[in-house]
């Protein structure tokens, strides 16, 4: 049963986190205290943020070997979700300090990190509180 909500509150849901930095790989469960601190930390960040169209579409293969460069946090959630009709069950960003907007790449089993994207302009404020709690853990 695919979960329709809106996108801001669907990050309460996430099960796992999931941080890539360089290729190296941790995985943050709810709970654990690294998983409540990005999590406080994401909210900050979005907080005010405005939902946009997307200009990016993700190609799953080139996604991939993306991710092996620079930051990367994933929400990894229990069950499908869907906002604005795409669903998903993970949601994938790449972190960059200067970033002032960004690509949440959605992934699903049945066809990985491919297709159109969700869109967030963080109006006048960057990434690089997010990116500095990310460093810290």
């Amino acid at each position: 049963m695919v979960i329709n909500m809106e996108l801001e509150d669907v990050f309460d849901n996430a099960e796992k986190i999931t941080v890539y930095n360089n290729g190296a790989v941790n995985v943050y469960g709810n709970g654990e205290k690294a998983f409540d601190e990005i999590l406080v930390g994401w909210k900050a960040m979005i907080d005010g943020a405005h939902e946009m169209p997307a200009f990016g579409v993700s190609i799953d293969r080139l996604t991939r070997q993306e991710m092996q460069n620079g930051i990367w946090t994933e929400f990894v959630f229990d069950r499908e979700y869907e906002h604005n009709g795409m669903p998903f069950e993970k949601l994938l960003i790449n972190v960059k300090k200067d970033y002032y907007g960004f690509n949440l790449v959605r992934y699903t089993a049945e066809h990985g990190y491919e297709g159109r994207c969700f869109y967030y302009d963080l109006v006048g404020k960057n990434m690089g509180d997010f990116y500095n709690i990310l460093l810290d853990l």
